[in-house]
């Protein structure tokens, strides 16, 4: 009788631990499947985030656009650059007189009833800071090996040699000069490769769409 009792319980004791085990592997593998999920979800959660961090940063970063040189809405064009395919009224208008000589106009001059803060228009480097009498204030500033800008009647200087400047970044405030006009005064030039061209044609325009 006892024989029969171990013969039976042998086989109920294996039963009983296929089914502990297998309980066991079904409760690991949900445990497991909870971890993922939840580790799936902060990686999804992380994936958002840096998404949204930079959906503003470009994969390939634009080229920057030319900005006039002041922000102050109520600037006017005073003086326009002097063109000599253009007419002979334009052309009058773009002469700038000084001590009876007749000078043409190599950029374009802006003035407002009171001083006004000037702009870089791109990124650079300032290559040249000056003072004199019938310039009055200068800033030249290299954007690359192609293209110079220049700056002139000013008031305040705001950088020196060998500063780098932003686009956008006020650089100095509009003054006046012997030269090109004794009330508020900006003259701004734009040199592109070596040759001045007309900076009213030039705004808003990236480098490679210049003209010399």
């Amino acid at each position: 009788m006892k024989r029969k009792l171990k013969l039976i319980a042998v086989p109920t004791i294996y039963i009983i631990a296929i089914c502990i085990f297998g309980i066991s592997m079904f409760l690991i593998q949900s445990i497991v499947n909870s971890s993922r999920f939840s580790s799936n979800e902060e990686m999804e959660y992380v994936d958002k985030e840096i998404v949204t961090d930079n959906e503003y940063v470009p994969v390939v970063a634009e080229e920057a656009t030319i900005l006039k040189p002041f922000l102050n809405d109520g600037v006017k064009l005073n003086k326009k650059f002097y063109k000599y395919n253009g007419s002979e009224l334009e052309q009058e208008e773009s002469i700038i007189i000084y001590e009876d000589m007749y000078i043409q106009n190599s950029g374009a001059d802006y003035t407002h009833t009171e001083s006004f803060d000037v702009v870089a228009v791109l990124d650079g480097t300032v290559i040249e800071v000056t003072d004199n009498e019938i310039l009055g204030k200068t800033i030249k500033i290299r954007h690359n090996n192609d293209l110079i800008t220049t700056y002139q009647s000013l008031s305040e200087v705001n950088v020196k040699v060998d500063d780098n400047v932003l686009r956008g970044q006020v650089i100095a405030k509009s003054g006046t000069c012997n030269l090109y006009s004794k009330d508020n005064n900006l003259h701004f030039e734009i040199a592109y490769l070596g040759k001045n061209i007309d900076p009213e044609e030039s705004y808003n325009k990236q480098e490679n769409e210049l003209q010399a």
